[in-house]
């Protein structure tokens, strides 16, 4: 294993992106990479001055777009901030840790990820367990449940 997946903190973008690809080679999915490097071609660059390279300590942001192949279908977009947005079959989880996404991703692909609902109140909700007791979930819009989600759902009480 690499050394990024063995230590809970992800320094860089960079190597959130080298865990990704340790995640995607041990589970077989193909995966892509868009790399943007630098303030003037990141999304949230608010600190840096009108076409700035670099942030006002010098520094060069380094924002990642990672797509894996596979179902379910997952995206992760990983922020210089020390954040990301991971997407699963259309479901946003916004402001996820750096460092929580190899865990949520062997989460998903292990499949300890599930979708819940109730009847009342009527909801679907996708549910992604991390180690230690913590949990992402988000709300699954009517009609929206993929043929993976269906495949993952547990109880449908009320």
């Amino acid at each position: 294993m690499i050394n990024a997946m063995r230590h809970p903190h992800l320094p860089t973008t960079e190597s959130a992106v080298t865990a990704i690809r340790a995640i995607a080679h041990q589970y077989r999915l193909a995966v892509e990479v868009t790399d943007d490097i630098g303030a003037d071609r990141t999304s949230r660059r608010t600190s840096a001055g009108v076409c700035a390279v670099v942030d006002p300590d010098g520094s060069l942001p380094h924002e990642a777009y990672v797509e894996l192949g596979g179902s379910p279908s997952v995206s992760v977009r990983i922020y210089p901030e020390d954040d990301a947005q991971i997407t699963v079959d259309g479901v946003h989880f916004d402001d996820v840790p750096r460092d929580d996404v190899p865990a949520f991703l062997r989460s998903v692909y292990g499949g300890l990820a599930h979708v819940r609902g109730r009847f009342f109140p009527p909801g679907w909700w996708l549910v992604v367990p991390l180690p230690g007791d913590r949990t992402y979930k988000e709300l699954v819009l009517l009609g929206a449940l993929t043929p993976w989600m269906s495949a993952h759902v547990r109880d449908r009480k009320g």
